[in-house]
C-alpha cells in the first residue's frame, strides 16, 4: 500500500490488544497512519497503542494542509473530517475502508485533556439547553 499523502510505501505495523491483534499500516516517510474501519476507536483506549504513533507531529502539521487524498485501497477521494471530541484534530476518511491520520494525530486522539472534556461536555449541554434571552437576537 502507498501512502495517501506522502506516496511512500506504508508497512504493516501489528498492536496486541486484549481482543487480539490490530494490523494498522504507517508510512515509511511521514510516519501517517492507516486505520482500516473501526481499527483507530478500537486501539484508542488500548495501552499497547502508545507507541504506535511515533513520528514527528510537527512532520504530520505540515501534512495535515494535504486534504484532497484518495483512498489507498479504493482510490475514492477521502472527506476531510475533524473528531467531534476534539475539533481540532482533522483527519482523512473513507467511509468504505477507514481512516488516515497524519503523524501526531493519533496521539492526540487518543490523549483527550481536561479542558477537552470540558469543552465538549459544555458543547452538549448548549445543544440540548433551550435558547436563553440573551441568545435571542435583538428586534
Amino acid at each position: 500500500m502507498q501512502c495517501p499523502k506522502c506516496h511512500s510505501g506504508m508497512l504493516e505495523q501489528k498492536v496486541l490488544t486484549q481482543s487480539g491483534e490490530v494490523v494498522i499500516d504507517k508510512c515509511e516517510r511521514c510516519s501517517g497512519l492507516w486505520f482500516d474501519s473501526g481499527e483507530a476507536e478500537k486501539l484508542k483506549d488500548e495501552w499497547t497503542s502508545l507507541s504506535i504513533d511515533d513520528g514527528d507531529a510537527s512532520v504530520g502539521r505540515i501534512f495535515n494542509e494535504i486534504t484532497q487524498i484518495d483512498c489507498p485501497r479504493c482510490l475514492k477521494t477521502m472527506v476531510s473530517m475533524s473528531d467531534p471530541k476534539q475539533p481540532h484534530i482533522r483527519y482523512e476518511v473513507c467511509k468504505d475502508h477507514g481512516v488516515f491520520m497524519d503523524a501526531g494525530e493519533f496521539s492526540d486522539f487518543r490523549e483527550m485533556t481536561l479542558k477537552e472534556a470540558f469543552d465538549h461536555i459544555l458543547d452538549l449541554y448548549r445543544k440540548d439547553s433551550p435558547p436563553t434571552q440573551d441568545d435571542k437576537e435583538p428586534e
